[in-house]
């Protein structure tokens, strides 16, 4: 027999609803705690909106699985929250608050995007193009975005968690080749300093940069962080580490990124090998800030045409997917937020549940129930524990184990017999078991 070694994570959280999960803060102390545990983004379609019996059974499949849901201000099915100076129209926000209000355990709200004034539009008018919510607020108007941003915290103040802005929108200065990490950490400073001005008690995180990596033995020079996944791009690094050396503050750290590099998955064969990269730059970032760490964002499929991941099977996709999460669990992340890439038709891979604008959508989807599960069972501060595999297993499956819950996933295509924690069974290709100890 051999042993395969599980780490120690170390981050306490507040996974879920219910009872208080082992080694976690209880919910009158939830402003405290640095780790959210597993949850979800809401995207443009979402449980708000539907048929009537659709967006019952959303509810009640998201209320079972009650976990931390992230929001963005504007897009995402969030309309213009200030289309004009001083006019606010928060009624899509206030809808998804009362969504994540009723069905999670925790609500988060991403400050972005900016509305047109703020960015050289005219006021009154909303260009929903891409490229307008790629568009960061002018720097005359940091201030106006930062004010905007406190109306919003004090418009819902049960929300006490925020990040600022995404990926860096609007933050990249060509003419040097890199991110414009002084623009950002200005903007950053005068919103952290608004929303702890308005309640000292919200916690407020960023830069929200995108941590791209590059395929192996493509980086020019030594790299900071590396590892079978490639390495981790410098203009990331020095985002990173400029943000933490002139922020005014921060909670948590928060990046977002894929297991594939920039180039797609050339060179790395192995997706289930290259989620490495999410406990190599979850420590990193960890050692770095000394914060506790948040994803935002996390992808293990590489996108297709029109940036949509529909080339691998639902057990392939949730395979790999259960085993990123082992990954982060095994860096010690503390937050991680699944963007669940909803549509309005049935054809959904990826979502977590069918849509709510068919009759019979709003059911639970492969990746919900795990995603749902992986919260219950594995909070931030949970003690993982060594477990016995099988010698001709050990290269086969992924496990992940505490005192109470064994995940195992078969990383190849084909079934395999598998010996875990004592116990034979056959697993599947791509299967992913839960086993209680």
């Amino acid at each position: 027999m051999a042993v395969l070694t599980v780490l120690l994570t170390t981050c306490t959280g507040w996974p879920g609803g219910g009872e208080t999960p082992r080694g976690t803060a209880s919910a009158d102390d939830r402003s405290a705690v640095p780790g959210l545990g597993w949850g979800f983004t809401h995207t443009q379609y979402s449980a708000d909106q539907g048929t009537a019996r659709g967006v019952r059974t959303a509810e009640k499949t998201l209320s079972d699985r009650r976990m931390p849901q992230n929001q963005h201000l504007m897009g995402w099915g969030a309309d213009n929250p200030e289309p004009s100076p001083g006019r606010y129209d928060f009624a899509d926000l206030d809808r998804r608050v009362a969504l994540m209000r009723r069905t999670g355990t925790e609500p988060v709200l991403t400050l972005c995007c900016a509305p047109d004034w703020m960015k050289g539009g005219s006021p009154g008018r909303t260009d929903w193009s891409q490229k307008s919510l790629e568009t960061a607020p002018s720097p005359a108007h940091y201030e106006d975005f930062a004010k905007l941003a406190g109306k919003v915290a004090a418009r819902y103040p049960d929300v006490r968690h925020f990040i600022v802005w995404n990926e860096f929108k609007g933050f990249y200065d060509e003419s040097k080749r890199r991110w414009n990490y002084e623009g950002y950490t200005r903007l950053y400073n005068l919103v952290y300093r608004e929303l702890k001005e308005r309640n000292a008690k919200n916690l407020v995180g960023g830069p929200y940069v995108v941590a791209d990596s590059d395929p192996p033995g493509d980086s020019e020079g030594p790299a900071e962080v590396r590892g079978v996944w490639g390495s981790l791009d410098p203009r990331s690094v020095a985002a990173i580490r400029y943000w933490n050396r002139h922020k005014a503050g921060a909670d948590f750290v928060v990046v977002d990124g894929s297991s594939y590099t920039r180039e797609g998955d050339r060179l790395i064969p192995d997706a289930f090998r290259a989620t490495e990269k999410f406990t190599d730059v979850t420590r990193w970032l960890r050692e770095t800030t000394g914060l506790p760490v948040w994803w935002a964002e996390w992808y293990v499929e590489p996108a297709g045409a029109g940036g949509r991941r529909d080339g691998w099977s639902e057990r392939r996709r949730t395979a790999v997917q259960a085993t990123a999460l082992m990954r982060l669990a095994d860096g010690g992340a503390g937050t991680a937020f699944y963007w669940n890439p909803q549509r309005r038709g049935s054809n959904c891979p990826g979502c977590l549940w069918r849509s709510t604008e068919l009759a019979d959508g709003g059911t639970p989807l492969p990746m919900l129930k795990l995603l749902g599960r992986f919260a219950r069972e594995f909070p931030p501060g949970t003690a993982f524990r060594t477990v016995d595999v099988a010698a001709d297993g050990r290269e086969k499956l992924q496990v992940l184990a505490d005192d109470r819950a064994v995940l195992v996933v078969n990383t190849r295509d084909r079934p395999v017999k598998a010996r875990v924690d004592g116990r034979s069974f056959d697993l599947g290709g791509y299967g992913v078991r839960w086993l209680k100890r």
